[in-house]
């Protein structure tokens, strides 16, 4: 054998081995719809490790005592904690500062130095609205996070910002050369998988109302008033598209099968179960950024605020990063009862500048109710009188309804009753003369584990008064 060829294998050897130290391990393959539809999830081995890490829990603390005072009871500017028994409150606050602040503790919401029912710190704002989406997701929005629900923890992982957040990108617009107008290609960045793909679908579809759509499947529009819709949707529609479903694609960890099949992509028979999750997580995300986020943009300091001046909103990566589901689909919401019972009682109004001090919850009144009934008493009538007179003197003032019951006996049942209570305090107001557009009917609550008159009552709080 000539030097030459032995030079030849030498490099083609050593190549080999080169590429075979750098080789990934084997992806390891799951078939998960029929054969011939391509429908295989792929993981890989070395990734699996890393997210195990990711999505480790920590170890739950004991759980607190539902009985006794409530926090609103006893503490001043409990707005949205206030039905949590005290030590329910206490041990919710601790928690946070674990999954949020473990750094900072206390101080990253609080200033030291300062009573805690001051509203200096803009970060304390953030936290009180961030427990109402919480409690928001909890209670709502089942259809996307089922009975596992979520904590703060689900996005935080003991960060004080959440990992995986995006802001609104600006049009790269016109560009030298025979491109012209990118209309938002061309630029590669992680909400599209780096990709040509749109760079900012998220703020048409997680933001905005963007509808899920592609070409259509005609030569010619067709009656877009009525089915069938035709060529509505254009190419570039299409590429909108497929921008966010690189994005949900990689949040999840998952391909285009997890959701579609691949023998017709368009056809919700023939898609799995994990398609009409995505459908309502698509609307959750709208739900909480323009409900919880979108709201707190004169809140935060510019320095916590996108390229385009607003504030940081969340995606299907916020939860997921990187897995089907978040955690792995632990159910971490059992450890945490209280995080079910988060109550938008009192309407969350955020200072319009950081330093503001929040005003304390205006309560006009509380009326109280015997067990199973939703009557009116006459110390209840003298509350309400009370309230019309309050507002009718303050024109701009609305008024929030919120009504509670006990968790003794049956809880739908029970449910039903702190709603019956409301809807008789609403009707009273009317028939004093509060218009209905100036009534706010809230989610009814329990007051678990307390079968006192506190827990059988109807708040009558004041907005903008």
């Amino acid at each position: 054998m000539s030097r030459h060829i032995k030079l030849s294998l030498g490099v083609a050897f050593m190549a080999l081995a080169i590429l075979t130290g750098c080789e990934r391990p084997r992806p390891i393959s799951e078939q998960t719809g029929y054969r011939g539809t391509g429908m295989v999830e792929l993981a890989n081995k070395r990734d699996n490790v890393k997210l195990a890490a990711l999505n480790a829990l920590p170890e739950a603390t004991a759980k607190a005592d539902p009985n006794g005072p409530t926090a609103g009871s006893l503490y001043k500017n409990v707005q949205v904690l206030g039905n949590q028994s005290v030590g329910e409150f206490t041990r919710t606050m601790v928690n946070m500062t674990n999954w949020v602040a473990p750094t900072e503790g206390c101080n990253y919401c609080h200033k030291a130095g300062e009573d805690f029912s001051a509203d200096t710190l803009y970060t304390k704002v953030v936290a009180r609205k961030m427990l109402s989406m919480t409690g928001k997701i909890n209670a709502d929005w089942s259809t996307h996070v089922g009975a596992t629900g979520v904590t703060c923890y689900t996005c935080h992982r003991g960060n004080n910002i959440p990992k995986d957040i995006w802001f609104s990108a600006a049009d790269p617009g016109t560009v030298k050369g025979f491109t012209g107008w990118k209309y938002g290609q061309n630029t590669p960045v992680a909400a599209n998988g780096y990709s040509s793909l749109p760079l900012d679908s998220l703020s048409s579809y997680l933001a905005n109302d963007g509808q899920v759509r592609i070409q259509g499947t005609t030569a010619l529009p067709a009656n877009y008033a009525s089915p069938p819709m035709g060529n509505k949707a254009s190419i570039a529609n299409t590429e909108w598209n497929y921008s966010l479903m690189m994005h949900m694609s990689n949040s999840l960890g998952v391909n285009c099968t997890f959701c579609h099949n691949s023998r017709d992509f368009s056809n919700w028979s023939d898609s799995t179960p994990q398609r009409a999750t995505a459908w309502y997580g698509l609307r959750m995300v709208r739900d909480v950024n323009n409900g919880y986020m979108t709201p707190l943009e004169s809140t935060f300091p510019a320095h916590r605020k996108g390229p385009l001046g607003d504030v940081a909103k969340v995606g299907c990566a916020t939860c997921h990063q990187g897995v089907n589901k978040p955690l792995n689909g632990a159910q971490m919401l059992a450890d945490y009862p209280e995080l079910k019972k988060i109550g938008a009682t009192v309407a969350v109004t955020a200072p319009a500048v950081a330093g503001a001090v929040a005003a304390a919850p205006n309560v006009l009144g509380k009326i109280y109710f015997t067990t199973g009934k939703n009557d009116i008493d006459a110390a209840g009538k003298e509350a309400i009188a009370t309230a019309a007179k309050a507002l009718a003197a303050n024109a701009a003032a609305t008024i929030d309804i919120s009504g509670f019951a006990d968790s003794t006996g049956n809880q739908d049942q029970n449910m039903e009753l702190g709603k019956q209570r409301a809807l008789a305090v609403r009707d009273a107001l009317k028939a004093a003369g509060v218009a209905e557009a100036r009534i706010n009917m809230k989610k009814p609550e329990f007051v678990v584990g307390s079968a006192t008159a506190e827990s059988r009552r109807v708040d009558l709080v004041a907005v903008g008064m």
